[in-house]
């Protein structure tokens, strides 16, 4: 079972993800700010994660206050939530985490609670985030996988598994793990996901540790082998699904999500409905995220690029909801038109 991020009551702990699948090392987080760098340093990644995440740096960033005014509790609660909000643009789980903590906050004090209660209630409400979420990996594991034929091999784009979020199940992944246990035959072909290699490094470490048979590939051979024939469906993850089903996930999976269509595979995303922004209309307001050149000109400490090279390291693209199949939540499986099918999720 593996659970990327936990509550230690003093601190979070944290895998590190950017030393796998070589090294297995647990950060251990004492302090908000530590919290935020570990987001934006990609010790945890993947949307739900950082989502989790969050919610438990608020809840540190919370337990640490020494003062005893309400009011300086609460501008220091603004000021972390604002530090660990300017971490990562693109995946809306963190702001949707970040907006819950401080609806709990304000519910909690205007019912009279004082600062230890306030402190106690947001630890109960992050370790709660964490808990739904592994429940909605279930959920959509289940709906996902009854959509999986038997005998089929699923590509899959970077790392949407238990990594990416709150632990066991994971997104993408899950909708695998809920077809092998409806008893199917499942197989994976992953994309290695250039630049920071979630596929190579993340997605074929999980799979082997479930026992899941999978085969790793690099991101330009994705069409060669769904023109082989090799693929029958294609399931990924998201950072944000915008209210017409326009899909933001890691870059390349737009490329993926066209080849899909120009051999007839299903394109499945699977995402919990956190991941959902009713408030943005489309993809084309969906902010992507821009991440440091070296990603792209060295792995590790070796230069795969000359100096002086112009670098475009975009960490996200947006697929239009015309190439998507289906968007699979906790809540079921949403298909076009999404601004009707997602809405109605909302209100089921």
């Amino acid at each position: 079972m593996i659970i990327p991020v936990k509550w230690n009551e003093d601190s979070v702990l944290m895998l590190d993800q950017r030393l796998l699948p070589t090294e297995e090392k647990w950060l251990d987080l004492k302090t908000y700010q530590d919290v935020a760098a570990g987001i934006k340093d990609m010790v945890v990644r993947g949307a739900p994660a950082i989502g989790v995440s969050a919610a438990y740096g608020i809840a540190l960033g919370a337990k640490g206050f020494v003062g005893t005014g309400l009011a300086d509790f609460q501008d220091e609660f603004e000021f972390i939530c604002d530090e660990i909000g300017k971490t990562r643009p693109t995946a809306v789980n963190l702001f949707w985490a970040i907006d819950r903590m401080k609806r709990t906050l304000e519910g909690a004090i205007s019912n009279g609670h004082g600062i230890a209660d306030l402190k106690k209630l947001l630890v109960e409400e992050a370790k709660l985030i964490h808990e739904e979420d592994i429940e909605s990996q279930r959920l959509i594991a289940e709906f996902g996988g009854a959509l999986i034929e038997d005998n089929s091999t699923v590509l899959t784009h970077c790392n949407a598994g238990a990594l990416a979020t709150g632990g066991v199940w994971g997104t993408a992944l899950g909708v695998i793990r809920g077809a092998k246990n409806q008893g199917k035959n499942i197989s994976v072909i992953a994309d290695e996901t250039r630049p920071y290699l979630q596929g190579a490094r993340l997605t074929a470490w999980e799979l082997v540790q479930d026992g899941i048979p999978v085969t790793l590939i690099t991101d330009n051979m994705s069409g060669h082998v769904m023109k082989r024939g090799e693929i029958q469906a294609v399931v990924v993850g998201s950072d944000r699904i915008a209210a017409n089903g326009d899909v933001a996930n890691k870059i390349g999976t737009y490329m993926v999500a066209v080849l899909a269509k120009r051999h007839g595979i299903p394109f499945y995303v699977a995402a919990p409905l956190s991941t959902v922004d009713l408030n943005c209309p489309t993809g084309e307001e969906i902010p992507i995220e821009e991440r440091d050149r070296r990603e792209v000109t060295h792995v590790k400490d070796i230069q795969l690029a000359p100096e002086g090279c112009a670098v475009s390291n975009y960490g996200f693209d947006v697929t239009p909801n015309d190439l998507v199949t289906a968007i699979i939540t906790e809540k079921g499986v949403a298909r076009a038109p999404y601004t009707e099918s997602l809405k109605k999720q909302f209100e089921s």
